[in-house]
């Protein structure tokens, strides 16, 4: 079982932090180098589509599962 860390980013001048599983955050970081941009950026792309009523680490966790699915993630 993965525990979970905390990780703060600053997005649009705002510092705010997710949560997430290893597993979760090592795609993340795969899905950021694959697209050869920082991960505070890819972060804040995903904060800018989410759902206001969905918080961040929820929605980091689809994004990476989308990917995922999609076949896009480099595992």
């Amino acid at each position: 079982m993965s525990l979970v860390e905390k990780r703060s980013v600053t997005i649009r001048g705002h510092r705010t932090s997710y949560s997430l599983e290893k597993p979760f955050y090592d795609d993340l970081v795969a899905i950021s180098a694959a697209r050869n941009i920082p991960l505070a950026a890819l972060v804040a792309e995903v904060d800018a589509q989410r759902p206001r009523e969905a918080n961040l680490s929820s929605a980091l966790r689809l994004f990476v599962l989308e990917q995922a699915k999609r076949g896009a993630s480099p595992l």
